[in-house]
């Protein structure tokens, strides 16, 4: 018999549908007419024990007892899915073949293996294990899922990195929690003073950009235009360049500061005789964006329709799970494998018959073009979550379910577009030494931009505007008539929102202060995972934390207060950013366990050191909600302290 271990009850579902007929239905797990079986997790089945587990004395919070550091791990049952987890010891137990059916990510490799190595699967069926890697709910991905398992073995390091994803934030969550939440108590705060590795920086991301705004002094800034005309009496402006000799009047943006300085260059340039130094003009096009990843998605339905990462992902999973009309939504890619090709004709006639407006859109696409979107090199664990080959929801789609579906399917229409074409012009135009530079942009073919409708509501110029140039020529002379002074003043930076925070933790790197980390990181690298982002947000909210004010996150008291009086180091993403890094380097087998965990223990012990000596003086004189209290007391749940 050979037993597929789902990891929820809808993929489990859709597993069976492609098994032999008749099915089956007993209580956890369903079964084929060829003797087949399908259960299923209900996520995680199984959490890290709390450290009364290891030792009662633990039950206690105390200084002393820190760190808190396991010598043999232990897992123990959920409460709530005990029953199914006993559903399953048994079907191993019967087992001849176990094939893991957890979803395409290292968190799906490892709830499914730890739940066949708890309940006593033998070395040989553990060894011999499958492996069924299931992107689209669809039942012809389905079944080629099905017909196409691989070695579970294979996936050992994905596992691994999972298991030291779980152990390191069990470690340092629960420790500095601890630890935090008993300084707190001298200072008179009665809450939890929760601490995770990826929402303490998320928390120290707002609440430094709170900081710079209320801190921020505007400055005023200059730039100079030059308004000119050519022998035959055409108009046109170019802007100053500062050169290298005014840098030390500039900002860290090259604005010039000096006010001096640019009124000397107003006079200099008026009323003076003029030569064009080079005429450009190129032919310039731009390729569609590619498919969205979950973040992406995010970033785009919280600009489009003001949604927050949580509820995106919500109604992606509806989407997946329930309709079936999506593929599978906690991808990091934006990529396709090219045997996706073969799906075009059916995925873009299920677009159609979905939305009338969609069916619009795919007249003038031409479904023969591959865009860059299809490279199997880039194509890992996941592809770009698409439309599926699905032509008609399960059920009527609410109003944010189509939302979502419509621009996850404009992203793939798009592949299908012309670029956007468009001609650049510039003149240079040299004044008493000084460069100007006008320039002038055309389109051409708007291509797949026509998808992509937009509003200007503030009203400001475009840089494809009505400015036409004059047709002038490389050393033909012209005149300066007039210098322009233009005063201007910098802005404060904007309060986070939902897109901009999503933006900010999948491009980490920028906020990265050690030069040493911020070369490992790619430009892909982010702070916590696709899945995880939107849940560790929503947390913040709930433990008070963090507020909504309209569109903008805002930092509360007790937020300020916690991330300004903790070291840097734990309130900077740094260290968490390289725990993604190297989390990653044990995927790809080039950093083992023992290396990444040794560190992470290491670095847990200075800290403590150091938030010893911490007071957390100021903190409001109340308490979080007593739920959370209990809850997190009673648990110390590695999850709840990411």
């Amino acid at each position: 018999m050979k037993l597929y271990i789902a990891e929820k009850p809808s993929l489990a579902r859709a597993i069976v549908e492609v098994l032999p007929k008749p099915h089956k239905k007993s209580d956890g797990y369903i079964e084929a007419s060829n003797g087949d079986v399908v259960t299923w997790c209900i996520g995680h089945l199984l959490e890290q024990a709390p450290p009364e587990d290891y030792d009662i004395k633990y039950k206690k919070w105390l200084v002393e007892h820190l760190p808190i550091i396991p010598k043999q791990w232990k897992l123990k049952p959920k409460p709530k899915t005990r029953k199914q987890l006993t559903v399953i010891k048994k079907l191993i137990k019967q087992a001849d073949v176990i094939v893991n059916s957890g979803d395409v990510d290292r968190e799906g490799q490892i709830l499914v293996d730890e739940a066949i190595s708890f309940s006593g699967a033998s070395k040989f069926k553990i060894d011999n294990a499958l492996r069924c890697l299931i992107t689209d709910m669809n039942f012809a991905a389905v079944k080629k899922a099905v017909n196409n398992l691989k070695p579970n073995k294979d996936y050992i390091p994905l596992a691994v990195s999972a298991l030291s994803r779980a152990r390191a934030d069990w470690l340092y969550g629960l420790n500095m929690t601890r630890l935090c939440t008993l300084q707190g108590q001298k200072s008179g705060y009665k809450g939890v003073l929760s601490i995770g590795r990826v929402q303490t920086p998320i928390l120290g991301l707002v609440v430094n950009r709170d900081i710079e705004i209320e801190n921020f002094v505007s400055k005023p800034f200059y730039e100079v235009l030059a308004h000119m005309t050519t022998a035959n009496g055409e108009k046109y402006q170019g802007k100053w360049q500062p050169s290298k000799a005014c840098e030390p009047y500039m900002d860290e943006e090259k604005r010039i500061l000096s006010k001096q300085l640019a009124e000397n260059v107003v006079k200099r340039i008026t009323d003076q005789p003029a030569k064009v130094e080079k005429v450009t003009q190129d032919k310039k096009q731009q390729v569609a964006p590619l498919p969205f990843s979950l973040s992406g998605l995010q970033i785009a339905a919280a600009k489009a329709f003001g949604m927050s990462a949580k509820q995106v992902l919500d109604i992606c999973q509806q989407l997946y799970e329930k309709h079936k009309l999506i593929t599978y939504p906690r991808s990091d890619c934006q990529y396709l494998p090219t045997e996706h090709l073969n799906d075009v004709a059916t995925v873009t006639s299920a677009i159609g018959n979905i939305s009338d407006k969609l069916a619009g859109m795919l007249k003038k696409a031409d479904l023969t073009k591959k865009s860059r979107a299809w490279n199997n090199k880039k194509v890992s664990a996941h592809h770009a979550i698409i439309p599926t080959a699905k032509n008609r929801p399960t059920g009527i789609l609410s109003n944010d379910e189509a939302k979502i579906y419509e621009i996850i399917a404009r992203q793939y229409i798009a592949q299908f577009y012309p670029n956007f074409e468009y001609m650049d012009k510039q003149i240079h135009t040299i004044i008493d030494g000084g460069l100007f530079v006008s320039k002038q942009k055309d389109i051409i073919n708007n291509g797949w931009k026509d998808l992509f409708p937009t509003s200007n509501k503030r009203n400001e110029p475009s840089e494809f505007s009505a400015i036409t140039l004059p047709d002038v020529k490389t050393g033909d002379p012209v005149h300066s008539l007039q210098g322009e002074l233009i005063e201007k003043n910098t802005s404060p930076p904007k309060h986070f929102t939902d897109a901009t925070i999503l933006g900010a933790l999948t491009g980490i790197s920028r906020y990265v202060t050690n030069s040493e980390i911020k070369k490992l990181l790619r430009d892909t690298d982010g702070l916590g995972t696709e899945a995880t982002r939107a849940g560790i947000i929503e947390l913040l909210f709930k433990r008070l934390y963090l507020v909504r004010k309209g569109k903008e996150i805002r930092a509360t008291e007790v937020g300020k207060k916690l991330i300004t009086s903790l070291p840097a180091q734990i309130s900077q993403p740094d260290m968490t950013a390289l725990w993604e890094s190297q989390l990653e380097s044990i995927s790809s087998q080039t950093l083992n366990y023992q290396s990444f965990i040794g560190g992470v223990e290491q670095n847990l012990q200075q800290l403590i050191t150091e938030v010893k000596e911490i007071s957390f003086t100021g903190l409001p004189q109340t308490s979080t909600p007593r739920k959370f209290t209990k809850r997190r007391r009673s648990t110390n749940k590695a999850k709840a302290s990411k």
